[in-house]
């Protein structure tokens, strides 16, 4: 798994994250799939050279979608849960949804890692190609509730791009959701700083969001819900996280510096 190369090898910084959280304060977060997959990691780097804030911002972008995954699955008796870029993502474990069938879409590298350490079960099908070409979109069922999830994707990708991608999504998925997760142009700094201190320069992010609202309409699609990252991780553990961390996540709230949006496809 060492040998990826670029946005893939990125897979093991939110899994190393997600190990972290679950140790740590698993009142918040706990990832049993993640823990058992800690020895699959290469080296010490990424633990060495991350903080606890960046940790914490990795594993609330689950904590939240988890939720928001939840929910969807509860408004219907059967649905879809497509996520794209999944890498080593165990959501699909941590959720246990019966009545959702969920797809995990990566390049072929990534999904050829994915089968070897976690396998393919009956619900969970496992999907290679580029996610922009819109091939895997023939292999899922269109005519029940589809939520789309692309956790950490989006950001590699040139604004333009990632609009045609949702335009051409909606004509696809008419009536479907998209969750994914946005910074805005002052966080996009910050980010790529974090990513080129893990020592992946070929994983620089591009994509921003400033304004949820007319970003909706460039999509051609309704906003249902803008969140902040850190509301119930800033409650929950309080005076438990180092007072950098604190002080960050209320500033990147605050800010608005990363936010998760859910537009429907309509």
């Amino acid at each position: 798994m060492n040998t990826l190369q670029g946005v893939a090898d990125t897979l093991f910084i939110p899994l190393e994250a997600r190990i972290f959280v679950s140790k740590n304060y698993p009142e918040y977060f706990f990832d049993e799939k993640a823990l058992s997959l800690e020895k699959y990691i290469p080296g010490d780097s990424i633990r060495e050279k991350s903080s606890e804030y960046s940790f914490m911002a990795s594993v609330a972008r689950y904590y939240n979608i988890d939720k928001m995954t939840k929910a969807f699955c509860l408004k219907h008796k059967q649905c879809n849960i497509v996520n794209l870029g999944a890498g080593l993502e165990t959501g699909y474990y941590r959720l246990n949804e019966q009545n959702a069938i969920f797809y995990e879409v990566d390049l072929p590298e990534v999904i050829s890692t994915r089968r070897s350490v976690l396998g393919e079960h009956s619900n969970d099908i496992l999907l290679e190609g580029d996610i922009f070409d819109l091939i895997w979109t023939d292999y899922i069922d269109k005519a029940i509730p589809t939520l789309v999830i692309a956790s950490g994707v989006f950001q590699y990708f040139a604004g333009d791009k990632i609009i045609q991608f949702i335009l051409n999504l909606k004509n696809i998925f008419n009536g479907a959701e998209l969750i994914f997760d946005a910074v805005n142009e002052a966080g996009i700094k910050y980010a790529n700083k974090y990513v080129k201190k893990t020592g992946n320069t070929d994983a620089l992010m591009h994509f921003y969001v400033n304004d949820s609202v007319e970003f909706a309409r460039k999509t051609a699609t309704t906003l249902i819900e803008e969140r902040m990252f850190f509301t119930d991780a800033r409650r929950m553990l309080a005076k438990k996280l180092s007072i950098y961390t604190r002080i960050f996540m209320k500033v990147v709230d605050d800010k608005k510096r990363i936010i998760l949006l859910h537009l429907k496809m309509s």
